[in-house]
């Protein structure tokens, strides 16, 4: 069995074959599907997703970095009022972004930091976006060590700043990037211990080769796992069994 811990499912991307796509996850083995919110605008359909697939998709709640604006802290309100209202596995996504806007870096500051206080209250684990500030959130992160747990999604960063990430015991989420020959990322995880890393999608983002460019879907999981095993030199069932194991234990 095999796990996509971070797909966005519930995007109008998926609105004309969403039924399909979870079949064809299945098919490749892929059983459970876990969604991180993005803002206020995405968690109807987000939790229609659990009521469809209640047995395959689980929900977490969040209020993304790129989401962070002038009315952030109504945000806030709202992904509280949330997570008092009901469980949900995960905190997230939850960040820094850098890359398309920095005029937000202190707001996105203090929303990342409100949220990881509330995954400590709720003794909930946190699933990290940090485009262009992995070294910033892993600072930021430092005071909290040994109180909160988490992914650090879509991991494409160098070996020591792994090493940074498994001091303060995070995983991380590893997808379609890993078949991207530029990124290195194949070399990068050679160091990383199988007990530190999931598999994600992050679809409909960030397809693997040889879909890239493509809409990406949960099926790819096992494309990513299969570039992983053979990186990692391991078979494939290795590799299933160590990632679905950390995201199941994560995620409880």
């Amino acid at each position: 069995m095999l796990i996509d811990t971070h797909t966005h499912l519930y995007l109008k991307q998926f609105d004309d074959d969403r039924k399909e796509v979870i079949e064809r996850a299945e098919a490749a083995g892929i059983k459970k599907f876990f969604l991180p919110n993005i803002d206020s605008q995405s968690i109807d359909a987000m939790l229609q997703m659990e009521i469809d697939f209640p047995d395959n998709c689980f929900a977490m709640m969040g209020l993304h970095p790129c989401s962070v604006k002038e009315n952030f802290e109504e945000e806030l309100q709202i992904v509280e009022n949330w997570l008092q209202k009901r469980k949900f596995c995960a905190i997230g996504e939850i960040g820094i972004d850098l890359y398309w806007d920095k005029s937000f870096f202190e707001q996105q500051k203090k929303s990342f930091l409100t949220q990881v206080e509330w995954a400590i209250d709720l003794q909930l684990p946190i699933v990290i976006h940090c485009r262009e500030s992995i070294d910033i959130v892993i600072d930021l992160l430092q005071p909290y060590n040994g109180k909160v747990k988490g992914i650090f999604h879509c991991f494409g960063g160098t070996a020591e700043q792994a090493k940074r990430i498994i001091d303060l015991d995070f995983l991380m989420g590893i997808g379609g990037v890993l078949t991207f020959k530029k990124a290195k990322l194949d070399e990068v995880i050679q160091e990383i211990p199988l007990e530190y890393l999931v598999l994600e999608t992050d679809s409909p983002y960030l397809a693997p080769v040889p879909y890239r460019g493509k809409r990406n879907e949960s099926s790819y999981v096992k494309i990513v796992a299969e570039k992983m095993a053979e990186a990692k030199n391991v078979t494939l069932e290795k590799v299933a069994e160590l990632t679905t194991n950390n995201a199941l234990n994560l995620f409880k």
